[in-house]
């Protein structure tokens, strides 16, 4: 479409208003600038009602401080049971499922993972799984498809 400054003055709406003296705007209200504040302003004054009714809890703090946060020591990846196979692949889990006499070993550490959850189902063929950490219901899942769990450091 045309730009805004393509427009020509002749179609513009505010043609009919001219000669009325407020523009459509009324005398007495006037139209001003920020009538009531910019923005948010005011959400603990005069537009208290708005922010209590729409925007409940806005205001204030919740939870505790924790002064000089290294995020490392919160750094833990996780991995769900129904993807771990996608770490080495389908064609290495077909081989694993070729060789019954011994388990797949994987280990997700070596892919930056440090725990394993247990979301989803485990195809039924034996797997070691190699993590720091390994919720209890992974670690029944992968036992009921005859694997095991080795812990890491």
């Amino acid at each position: 479409g045309e730009s805004k400054a393509a427009m020509t003055t002749r179609l513009r709406h505010n043609r009919k208003k001219r000669g009325h003296v407020s523009a459509g705007h009324g005398r007495i209200g006037k139209h001003r600038k920020h009538e009531s504040g910019r923005g948010n302003a005011g959400g603990q004054h005069h537009h208290r009602i708005m922010f209590d009714k729409y925007h409940p809890g806005y205001f204030g703090k919740v939870g505790m401080r924790h002064y000089h946060k290294l995020k490392n020591h919160y750094h833990c990846p996780i991995i769900n049971l129904d993807k771990i196979w996608n770490l080495v692949g389908e064609e290495a889990r077909l081989r694993a499922a070729k060789d019954k006499s011994k388990a797949a070993v994987i280990d997700v550490t070596k892919y930056g993972i440090f725990k394993v959850l247990g979301k989803g189902q485990l195809p039924q063929q034996p797997l070691v799984v190699r993590a720091r950490f390994v919720s209890k219901l992974a670690e029944k899942k992968v036992k009921e498809v005859g694997g095991a769990v080795e812990l890491v450091a």
